[in-house]
């Protein structure tokens, strides 16, 4: 099964439950607090479609209050019966043993924890001074309740569902300007003044039109974790994960209800210092002779494009740093995306494409292979037209 099975498995049967680990949050986190120690400090961190009782990001946020400098920390909860994805519910002893629960609430209800203040007077604020009531719906980020506290909060931070991901950052930017059809320079206009956010994501995310405009107007970016780092996640007992997933989550330490999402990465608009990084990069005459990839070695060129003006760059490492033209990379590449040393002029796929220019591919090579679409970069290869898979196009900034 490959990585991105599982994820489309999820979308399929709106298996949106996958639970984030501790040490994947701490260690995202504290990039940003590298570039900047002050990064959370005096402001309201909110985190929505969580689960408070399981979520590692409540955990993480309650115990690193005072450390983080926050001024307040809120997090909700989805209510087990307004799940499309069911599994047998039982409310936990967090919240069957406290003096608000309500039998009648527990399953129809979302939840809110709110951490602000030493509530048990021993000195510090951290997990021990939660407090937490019953909403009045049933949770979902888009209620009217929820978008207060999204209203309320400086910071967005969570695994939304996988399902939603287009809705839920929409939902983030404020005025729906990724929903509205607000896209281009409007839409990136937008999101300059939206809040700021911190999620997680399906790598695939970055082609979606609704995405990859603000990507490319540089108002939203990758976070610090590789996306070709596996992240595991905690699953709801009995959720069917691929063999291969759950032995790799056990090589990595987590044994029973784990799988791993290697196709996983973290979209934000806050600023760490790994963006900045520039790629050391050798000459297209030195790639051509010492790459370590093989197949570039023995073409003892780079493909040109037979529909656009570009060249073809099969791994990001291969990209020469002596090109001035127009550079088609892989998707990989936006993990090593520094905005200071290239552009990015646009992505080749589809109608995107087609606004790109790039020429419609003759019958005759369609016949040749019939995966072949307008709006898609080929090369010609021995006489036979190919393609390569999700490329976007880039340029070097030269004194600029």
């Amino acid at each position: 099964m490959s990585k991105n099975k599982t994820l489309s498995a999820a979308k399929s049967a709106k298996n949106d439950e996958f639970y984030t680990q501790y040490a994947d949050i701490q260690k995202e986190i504290n990039a940003y607090l590298d570039y900047n120690p002050d990064t959370f400090r005096g402001k309201t961190v909110l985190l929505p479609c969580d689960d408070p009782e399981w979520s590692k990001f409540t955990r993480f946020f309650a115990e690193n209050f005072e450390r983080l400098g926050l001024k307040k920390l809120i997090s909700t909860s989805y209510a087990a019966a307004s799940k499309k994805f069911k599994t047998p519910y039982q409310p936990s002893l967090f919240e069957s043993e406290s003096p608000q629960f309500d039998a009648a609430k527990t399953e129809v209800r979302g939840k809110i924890f709110v951490l602000d203040h030493d509530t048990n007077a021993n000195g510090r604020i951290d997990l021990d001074d939660l407090e937490w009531h019953y909403l009045e719906g049933d949770g979902d980020f888009r209620s009217e309740e929820v978008c207060r506290l999204r209203d309320e909060a400086d910071v967005i931070v969570t695994n939304p569902p996988f399902s939603l991901f287009r809705e839920f950052l929409a939902w983030i930017l404020e005025g729906k300007c990724l929903t509205q059809g607000r896209r281009g320079a409007e839409g990136v206009l937008a999101a300059k003044n939206a809040k700021q956010f911190l999620i997680i994501g399906n790598m695939n995310a970055v082609s979606y039109t609704e995405v990859f405009p603000h990507i490319q107007g540089n108002t939203i970016w990758l976070g610090a974790t590789g996306f070709a780092t596996d992240m595991v996640f905690a699953v709801p007992r009995g959720t069917q994960v691929s063999p291969a997933d759950k032995a790799k989550a056990e090589r990595l330490g987590y044994v029973g209800d784990y799988t791993r999402l290697g196709n996983s990465c973290w979209f934000t608009n806050m600023e760490h210092g790994r963006r900045h990084q520039p790629l050391q990069l050798m000459t297209m005459a030195d790639n051509i002779r010492y790459s370590r990839h093989k197949e570039l070695r023995e073409n003892g060129f780079y493909y040109k494009y037979e529909n656009y003006p570009a060249i073809e760059i099969p791994f990001t490492d291969a990209i020469p740093s002596d090109y001035d033209g127009i550079m088609a990379v892989p998707r990989s590449f936006l993990d090593k995306y520094c905005p200071e040393q290239f552009e990015i002029v646009g992505i080749a796929e589809g109608e995107s494409g087609k606004e790109l220019g790039l020429k419609a591919v003759p019958k005759e090579l369609k016949k040749l292979n019939k995966s072949l679409r307008d709006g898609q970069l080929y090369y010609m290869k021995d006489g036979y037209p190919e393609k390569p898979f999700a490329r976007i196009l880039i340029r070097a900034r030269r004194g600029k």
